[in-house]
């Protein structure tokens, strides 16, 4: 992570200069507009930001959204855990690309400053157990075509596996106070769970 940072500021480049391909970024806009893609690995992500009217009272400049491809995760679907978690959110049809894992918030310097979850209505597919999503990004290495950013995605993850956990945990919680039938469509919940990261706090521990 130190690593990465000081190469980008010896270069004077921000982290996201290359995806962006110096142009100023449009709200909403993935980037990149087909996503990162590491299909040998079965991972994905994009960036985007929302409208300071959509998320008033936050900090971030935008954020990275990860996802597992079905390689990662399709042979799970029938263990007892995961048989479990589609009990929890209604069964829902799974038949999906990707299931999301996590949401990384970065501020306008570039640099990570939250981790979150979202409801399935966001992004369109599906998520899987606690247990599955810990396991799929604690084995996580990237290999997108976007070297300096998966480097610090990959960084971000292994330093805060102890606040995935409990993220995990409170996204479970969240959704089992719903009603399972509609939890997973219900626009009145959007971040499931969120925690604030301090990246200078866990490299000075």
């Amino acid at each position: 992570m130190i690593d990465t940072y000081t190469a980008l500021a010896a270069r004077g480049e921000h982290l996201l200069h290359n995806l962006l391909d110096g142009q100023v970024p449009h709200q909403w806009q993935h980037y990149p507009e087909d996503d990162a893609i590491d299909r040998d690995r079965g991972y994905q992500w994009f960036y985007h930001s929302h409208s300071p009217e959509d998320r008033p009272d936050a900090a971030e400049h935008g954020h990275f959204h990860l996802f597992a491809r079905r390689s990662l995760w399709s042979r799970r679907l029938q263990s007892k855990v995961e048989r479990d978690f589609a009990d929890l959110t209604g069964h829902p049809d799974n038949h999906v690309a990707t299931r999301h894992l996590l949401t990384i918030g970065m501020d306008p310097k570039g640099l990570p400053v939250s981790l979150f979850t979202v409801n399935s209505w966001v992004t369109g597919d599906l998520m899987l157990s606690a247990a599955g999503t810990e396991r799929i990004l604690a084995d996580m290495r990237l290999r997108t075509g976007h070297r300096t950013i998966d480097t610090v995605l990959e960084c971000v993850v292994a330093l805060c596996m102890d606040e995935i956990r409990a993220l995990l945990a409170e996204r479970d919680a969240a959704l089992s106070a719903r009603d399972k039938r509609t939890v997973l469509a219900d626009t009145q919940l959007e971040v499931l769970s969120f925690r604030d990261i301090s990246l200078d706090e866990k490299l000075g521990a």
